[in-house]
């Protein structure tokens, strides 16, 4: 022990002194989930409208000042008709518009029929219907404002609550798979690197004649950069919950076992690449690049598993990042308890001990 306690050491100094692994380890994790917190998300805010007022009275002056009260959209008035209106969306000034006929206010409370025309970019499919349902349930509330006791044959009124999200927190999806993300890049990259680094420096050799066993050499390597994962998740875990404002439901200690144990796959995942590559240029463009999409593809984080051909999805069940996803919304966001991703865990087991089985038995002692 003490001569493990003694390679740990020597690591540590290795870490500390280079500081683009400093970066990679903690620079890279705080600006990517920063990054994915703020700009990735799937609402729609600020969006410029343009709205084409015909009628000019008093009702559609309330339904105006309703839609600028919104975050979701920018108001640009106009009397503008259909060719303006076409321009604007062709110089891409606007996504939508609003064209309000001339005497809606009367034929509303008179006739109690009144059309508006909704116009949404369609190049943008997703931000269209999302900015057709904003628009939709605006005008279906303001209707019920001005005419709550209206007579209707039938009514339907749906009651919505967001479970687990009451307020419709963009961020709550994207950080249990930002996290994913940046453990399996960052962890992954580093451990191969610091290895693939000896062999490159020649010290691989001095380290496997020394009276050290080769075995231990890789966990002496592991253990610094295990240890420097978990303060990194703890940083990535304060952010999101005193800057993203996500509300951490679970249990503190559960979510740290299974991030332990998510770090020491990605560290086996490192340690098997550094067997197979003999330069950090390599190393780091498989790691990197070669997790990278898999994690954020096949995570389901970004893209719904449940969409993609079935061949992709069986695809998906290789990923490691998914399991430990799925682990981290049942806990961190749903609150649940091991009793609900006992399953997920096991997997996530599974493939630790597999890879760092692979990784131990393929290690090469001898150097050519």
């Amino acid at each position: 022990m003490k001569q493990l306690f003694v390679f740990i050491k020597k690591e540590f100094y290795h870490v500390f002194r280079d500081k683009r692994t400093l970066l990679i380890m903690f620079g890279l994790p705080i600006v990517q989930v920063l990054l994915f917190g703020f700009a990735l998300t799937s609402e729609v805010k600020n969006i410029d409208i343009l709205i084409s007022d015909q009628s000019q009275d008093g009702t559609t002056e309330r339904l105006i000042n309703k839609i600028k009260a919104s975050p979701y959209f920018n108001v640009r008035e106009s009397l503008a008709g259909y060719d303006q209106i076409e321009e604007s969306f062709k110089r891409g000034e606007s996504k939508s518009a609003l064209i309000i006929p001339a005497n809606f206010g009367n034929n509303l409370i008179h006739g109690g029929n009144a059309p508006l025309q909704i116009i949404a970019d369609g190049s943008d499919p997703n931000t269209a219907k999302i900015i057709v349902n904003y628009l939709t349930a605006m005008v279906t509330e303001f209707q019920h404002e001005i005419a709550p006791a209206a007579p209707l044959p039938y009514q339907i009124i749906p009651e919505i609550r967001l479970l687990y999200n009451e307020e419709g927190n963009g961020s709550l999806n994207f950080i249990p798979g930002v996290v994913a993300l940046v453990l399996m890049i960052v962890c992954t990259a580093l451990t191969s690197v610091s290895i693939v680094k000896e062999k490159e420096l020649g010290t691989m050799e001095i380290l496997l004649v020394s009276p050290f066993k080769p075995v231990m050499v890789l966990v002496a390597k592991a253990i610094p950069y295990l240890l420097l994962s978990i303060a990194n998740f703890t940083v990535i875990l304060l952010l999101a919950v005193y800057v993203l404002n996500v509300e951490v439901r679970g249990s503190l200690l559960l979510i740290f076992f299974e991030s332990i144990l998510f770090i020491i796959t990605c560290l086996s995942l490192g340690l098997l690449i550094s067997n197979a590559t003999s330069s950090q240029q390599t190393a780091l463009l498989i790691s990197m690049m070669g997790m990278m999409i898999p994690t954020m593809i096949f995570t389901g984080f970004m893209f719904p598993l449940e969409n993609m051909p079935y061949i992709f999805q069986l695809i998906s069940h290789i990923v490691p990042s998914r399991w430990y996803f799925i682990i981290m919304k049942s806990v961190m966001l749903k609150g649940l308890g091991i009793e609900a991703v006992w399953k997920e865990t096991l997997i996530l087991m599974g493939m630790t001990f597999s890879l760092l089985f692979i990784a131990l038995k393929n290690f090469k002692i001898r150097l050519s």
